[in-house]
């Protein structure tokens, strides 16, 4: 009798134990425990020319010049009208990534998705050209497809209203207004919906992130006033949802160690992850670098991450040693790399050729190690904290910038650890 009660004791308390909720440290996605190895999928969700160039060639008039081709999705979208480009875009949504690439992206060794989707997707604004309402199945169908194939994915406003950045990657080229009162608005209604939904039960095994807001281009915005958006994100995911999703905030530019103390674990705040975006080649000055100055800046910038408050990655990387591929700065703009580049009062100087800068085939072999060298230090480099997210999975026609072609091109590791140049980043 007596062991019986004992048992039942003890049964009460192993009851009362597991009903306790876990500590707020142990409660998100263990970004410790899991090294990221992930890729983005551009082009798919936010139109980027350079990305995939056939769906703006059709509106070339003449072989000189860029003349009357759309910079970015809403012109995309104002030039063809609604229904042609609900047309179009229809098509590239369904045809440009398929459950096929998931399959292979996890047969290569990567485990997570970076999916970029722009504010329009879900609300529009007055005057809005762009189409509305049909994205959200399909990124909830590749989230389908992760879980399946056991990637995990993070959800990226990749595009505010207004613009955050003046980039063709926001949505709106060459206007950054997304601080003023009704685009933030719409911003934060948009976020109120992708915050609620994606951290539901039903999402969280393989939605693992949510991030604020891709890419706010902090020295020309208000940096407190992003600070604002940040903290509002998180009051409404923990205090008004209470949910344990992870909170992704972009470093807007800024230096390592920026955002140390906002949003911390010693003010209550978990579940924060600062989200880095490195490349090498919109200046002159980067572009000029040896490859040598290359990959001592990328063990630089991994170790400068080790003593960051906040877990942290690097959500955005390439290969890219040039400029070279067509309409990586816009369209209409050249590349620095050969001193074609004029835009505003910025400028350019020779320091290449840019012919055959994206068909490996015709490279020498210290060009192809060179390429090899510096995605191996990055890989490494990235690796000494939470991981990476390489950009971007595939494009129709550029080497520097994919994945998949990368990969065929014997240029990026398979398996991911495989190593030709070791050892690199050693001494930071």
């Amino acid at each position: 009798m007596l062991t019986v009660k004992i048992v039942a004791v003890i049964s009460l308390i192993i009851s009362a134990c597991l009903a306790q909720p876990l500590p707020l440290s142990k409660r998100y996605f263990d970004y410790e425990g899991y090294k990221v190895r992930g890729v983005n999928i551009g082009g798919w969700f936010v139109l980027e020319p350079f990305i995939t160039p056939s769906l703006f060639e059709t509106f070339r008039t003449n072989d000189y010049n860029d003349d009357g081709i759309p910079v970015d999705e809403y012109h995309y979208c104002k030039t063809l009208g609604k229904d042609e480009a609900r047309r179009r875009l229809t098509e590239h949504w369904d045809t440009w990534i398929t459950e096929v690439d998931f399959a292979q992206m996890a047969a290569g060794g990567l485990n997570l998705v970076r999916i970029p989707i722009g504010y329009w997707a879900f609300e529009l604004l007055e005057d809005d050209p762009y189409i509305s309402g049909l994205q959200e199945a399909y990124l909830d169908k590749a989230i389908e497809w992760a879980r399946k194939y056991d990637l995990k994915v993070w959800v990226d406003l990749h595009g505010a209203a207004g613009s955050q950045n003046g980039f063709d990657n926001s949505g709106f080229r060459d206007q950054i207004e997304f601080q003023e009162q009704q685009n933030l608005q719409v911003t934060k209604n948009v976020l109120t919906y992708i915050l609620e939904k994606y951290s539901r039960d039903e999402f969280t095994d393989t939605v693992v992130g949510i991030e604020v807001l891709n890419e706010p281009l902090g020295p020309v915005i208000d940096m407190d006033g992003l600070k604002d958006l940040y903290d509002w994100a998180y009051d409404y995911l923990r205090n008004q949802l209470q949910r344990d999703q992870v909170l992704v905030i972009h470093d807007a530019f800024q230096s390592n160690n920026y955002f140390d103390d906002q949003l911390t674990v010693e003010e209550g705040a978990y579940g924060v992850l600062v989200d880095h975006h490195h490349y090498q080649v919109f200046s002159s000055g980067e572009l000029a670098r040896t490859i040598d100055e290359h990959v001592a800046l990328v063990c630089e910038q991994g170790a400068g991450t080790l003593t960051e408050s906040h877990w942290n990655l690097v959500g955005e990387w390439s290969a890219a040693l040039t400029d070279c591929a067509k309409w990586l700065n816009g369209v209409g703009v050249q590349a620095r790399y050969d001193g074609t580049f004029v835009k505003n009062s910025d400028t350019s100087y020779y320091i290449d050729s840019c012919d055959a800068s994206q068909d490996a085939s015709s490279w020498s072999s210290d060009r192809k190690d060179n390429y090899r060298k510096y995605i191996e230090a990055q890989l490494d480099a990235y690796e000494m904290k939470n991981g990476w997210i390489f950009w971007c999975y595939k494009t129709e026609s550029t080497l520097e910038w994919d994945y998949t072609r990368l990969v065929q091109a014997g240029l990026f590791p398979q398996p991911l650890d495989d190593r030709q140049f070791p050892n690199q980043c050693a001494n930071y």
